[in-house]
């Protein structure tokens, strides 16, 4: 397994980036948009990013689903939102392309949900 001294990420925390985001009820993927919510830590040591799946606005929204304030520097044609209840591990050789960067102001909102579905709290019983 690659060490962080021997390996240095293609993609950043809040980029936006083409992938084959897998299904989570069938054997296959589908080419979309997605965030890396993992940070250079985890890419640097394994080569591997956390992304949270970035769909339609216009689809049944979805608990912690977060807006993205402006898609033209996120790199997207429509309307959109994070949905952070959807986060895949994907090898940095399948992510596709970069397509832009997560607002600023978007940030916080997606780190937010996201440790909100993240067992992190160590008085959660299991």
């Amino acid at each position: 397994m690659p060490t962080t001294s021997s390996r240095k990420s293609k993609f950043r925390p809040w980029d936006v980036v083409l992938v084959p985001f897998p299904y989570s009820d069938q054997p296959r993927t589908k080419v979309r948009p997605a965030v890396v919510v993992s940070s250079v830590k985890l890419s640097d040591a394994t080569g591997m990013y956390y992304v949270a799946m970035i769909t339609n606005a216009a689809h049944v929204p979805w608990a912690g689903d977060v807006p993205v304030s402006d898609v033209a520097a996120a790199g997207l044609p429509i309307p959109s939102v994070v949905r952070t209840a959807k986060i895949a591990t994907i090898d940095e050789q399948a992510l596709i392309r970069p397509l832009g960067s997560l607002p600023k102001q978007d940030r916080t909102r997606v780190s937010a949900a996201c440790k909100n579905f993240l067992a992190f709290r160590p008085t959660e019983a299991p």
